[in-house]
């Protein structure tokens, strides 16, 4: 279940959780501390902190603890584990997996799938997303960084905040684009005929990613996107904007398109810069079959 409200001009610069603890009934401010980190509180779509200044017309969502008998339970799920240290992991997720569990997903998790293979995770989001930074859609495959202690978290966390990691992603979109690279500028935030999706729209949080093209097929294209923002959904919702929607996307895609069981997207290049060591590190992992398939069928 989801909470939404709206923050009002008398609200302006409050803290976040105390604005919770005064706005959510049956609760209190330590309780809204904890949802807070634990990545359940949302301000216009960003995971932020709990001594976070709410302003005037902020959209801030709360979502309620998910409900679990007893815990979770580490399973074998055979990740592919691309790299690991004593403080980071960088894993491969496949298409299909739900990053952590969550109401009618509550196993055969990415985190159910850590706990059995990883020694230790940050507990910084709490037990129903350990050692989670950052997500990618369950229907979009590749890396994601793993923190397994909280100072390697809250690193990592103000890298992305600062922009700092590279996230470049190869998505198939629907039509052929004629330019070989491009940016799309323009602000998201949830739509307002839609609220389970996300849109272009005035007032949303600021957004840009850039692609280059990499291939030309007769009714699609291949391209490379880079973000430079990270907002929910956002090569999805900037390459529909344009007019070039992700092949497969059942959400923003055309009502016709490719069946590939979600959209056509791949994370597979991440680099950051590790939290111990202060060296910059880059990971890249090759497309997934059905991307290779997909081409190749496109192609005859």
């Amino acid at each position: 279940m989801m909470q939404e409200m709206k923050v009002t001009n008398d609200q302006d610069g409050s803290r976040l959780d105390r604005f919770l603890a005064e706005n959510v009934p049956d609760t209190s401010r330590s309780d809204m501390q904890g949802r807070i980190r634990e990545g359940l509180v949302l301000v216009n779509d960003e995971v932020v902190k709990p001594n976070h200044k709410v302003r005037s017309d902020d959209i801030i969502t709360v979502e309620e603890r998910p409900v679990a008998e007893a815990g979770i339970a580490p399973e074998n799920l055979s990740l592919n584990i691309i790299h690991e240290d004593d403080y980071v992991a960088v894993v491969e997720k496949p298409k299909g997996m739900v990053v952590h569990p969550a109401a009618g997903h509550p196993s055969g998790t990415l985190v159910n799938g850590l706990m059995y293979q990883l020694d230790s995770l940050s507990g910084v989001n709490g037990e129903f997303r350990s050692g989670i930074v950052h997500r990618i859609d369950k229907d979009t495959s590749g890396l994601l960084v793993i923190a397994k202690d909280d100072v390697s978290h809250e690193s990592l966390v103000e890298q992305l905040v600062d922009k700092a990691v590279t996230r470049k992603y190869t998505a198939l979109v629907h039509g052929v684009i004629p330019h070989d690279k491009g940016t799309v500028e323009a602000p998201i935030g949830r739509n307002p005929k839609e609220r389970q999706s996300m849109a272009v729209v005035d007032g949303g949080r600021a957004s840009v990613t850039h692609f280059n093209v990499l291939e030309r097929f007769r009714h699609f294209t291949l391209v490379e996107c880079i973000l430079e923002t990270g907002r929910t959904h956002q090569i999805r919702v900037h390459m529909k904007y344009i007019g070039y929607p992700l092949a497969g996307d059942p959400k923003y895609g055309p009502r016709k398109t490719l069946e590939t069981g979600g959209q056509m997207l791949h994370a597979g290049t991440l680099g950051f810069i590790h939290p111990q060591t202060g060296e910059y590190k880059e990971f890249s992992t090759p497309l997934p079959e059905i991307f290779e398939t997909v081409m190749e069928n496109i192609q005859n």
